[in-house]
């Protein structure tokens, strides 16, 4: 029996709270809930959560900070984050990427978007128990635990980031990742990183997978196809 998956929701205005928390209980979800920072982190390390709704704008403790801290701790490997913020500037996104974040909504919320985001990401995370199997993609195949990729059966050497690149966009054939995305998911705050380096990256992997299967948006990013 699959057990009701626990949704936290941590948000400082109460309609919201009580706004989101009403129509994610219709889905079925098992909702709990906090209106500032230091407690969310006190139910979060009580019930485990699979997955976490965070406002970014909270005073005292804001949601990045919340969720750098989670982020700190193992046992919140498996949890979902998905940032809230009435904001749509694309430096609260990066700020939210850079710390963990798995998505991203701009209030004002509406339910059947965010449940659709949060379906996405638990269904995501099933098929992730089997994340130690084999991702196939055409004659493409990825170990993710052993961190090894073969082509045609042969194995193809890539580096650290080649790899995680690699990963970052097979996870979603199609989908187009911005660079600012790709910037902040592959290398966070280590450095700063120019387009030359991105571009870089993705020709080597181009060179060592195969032309096709990276597409480059132009003027955006870039995906992966197959």
């Amino acid at each position: 029996m699959i057990s009701t998956p626990k949704i936290l929701i941590v948000d400082d205005e109460p309609d919201i709270l009580e706004f989101v928390s009403y129509n994610l209980k219709k889905e079925g979800y098992n909702i709990f809930t906090a209106s500032d920072g230091k407690k969310a982190l006190e139910v979060a390390h009580t019930i485990h959560p699979a997955l976490i709704i965070l406002d970014i704008m909270m005073s005292g403790m804001d949601g990045v900070e919340v969720c750098r801290k989670l982020r700190e701790e193992k046992e919140f490997d498996d949890t979902f984050i998905i940032f809230l913020t009435a904001r749509n500037e694309e430096y609260s996104e990066l700020a939210g990427f850079n710390v963990g974040a798995d998505d991203y909504i701009t209030k004002p919320v509406r339910p059947r978007v965010l449940s659709a985001r949060i379906n996405a990401l638990l269904k995501r995370k099933r098929k992730e128990g089997g994340l130690a199997q084999t991702i196939s993609l055409g004659d493409l195949k990825i170990f993710p635990e052993e961190r090894k990729v073969t082509k045609k059966s042969t194995e193809v050497e890539l580096t650290k980031k080649e790899f995680d690149l690699l990963m970052l966009l097979a996870t979603k054939p199609g989908k187009v990742f911005v660079r600012e995305e790709i910037y902040s998911r592959i290398w966070g705050n280590e450095i700063v990183v120019g387009d030359r380096t991105l571009d870089v990256h993705v020709r080597n992997l181009r060179e060592k997978i195969g032309e096709k299967n990276i597409k480059t948006s132009k003027g955006t990013g870039y995906s992966f196809d197959f």
